[in-house]
């Protein structure tokens, strides 16, 4: 492992900025919620790749966006392109890639957006620590349960084949490690459910924490 990393745990680095005061915003998340008229959450889809979570989290969006409610989905190969476009799949690059994202999502949050993550996040420890970032009852990881062999043969990006050619190294499910949620909110058996079931899954749950309103009758 890189930095004395090891596999689901991470180290906590003290910042090397001094001099810092965190800035309370004028307009607050509660007033923000008020006047769109829903809550805001992170909803952390987690699961091996091909396992259905970017195509879950941007259906979940896009029925919020027809309700009229504020989502964003924050996807893995996206924030890749920027954010954290100087990290490879290392173990250690992977709990800082996790890092970062829950860091923003936090942001997210305040902000007044329901923020879904689609990430393989594959430690259990710092899927933790991205729900520690925010307060209890905001943070749903939501596991999209698909076994290593349907993964395998969805393969939508061909990543699959290309690690058993021995392409891509530190492939999650072959030669790095998926620890699945040990305590998931929500358990979408994407495996062989339909897509449609798995969303109506997760606006059931958002509706029953009254994050948002139930549609009406």
């Amino acid at each position: 492992m890189d930095n004395g990393t090891q596999a689901g745990v991470f180290s906590v680095t003290t910042p090397t900025t001094t001099n810092i005061v965190w800035h309370q915003a004028g307009v607050s998340r509660q007033e923000r919620a008020a006047l769109r008229g829903h809550g805001s959450a992170v909803l952390w889809f987690t699961g091996l790749s091909g396992s259905g979570k970017s195509t879950m989290a941007n259906g979940v969006n896009g029925e919020l966006h027809r309700r009229g409610i504020a989502g964003y989905v924050l996807d893995g190969d996206n924030v890749r392109h920027g954010l954290c476009n100087d990290l490879g799949f290392t173990d250690a690059d992977r709990i800082e890639n996790i890092r970062r994202i829950g860091e923003l999502a936090k942001l997210f949050l305040d902000a007044g957006v329901i923020t879904l993550t689609a990430f393989v996040s594959p430690f259990q420890a710092d899927r933790d620590r991205a729900r520690a970032l925010v307060p209890s009852g905001d943070f749903l990881e939501i596991y999209c349960a698909a076994d290593l062999t349907t993964c395998e043969r969805r393969d939508p990006k061909g990543l699959y084949a290309k690690a058993r050619a021995g392409e891509i190294k530190h492939f999650t499910g072959l030669d790095s490690p998926y620890e699945p949620p040990q305590s998931p909110e929500l358990v979408i058996r994407t495996g062989d459910r339909s897509l449609e079931a798995g969303i109506d899954q997760v606006l059931s749950a958002l509706e029953q924490r009254q994050l948002i309103p139930p549609l009406a009758a």
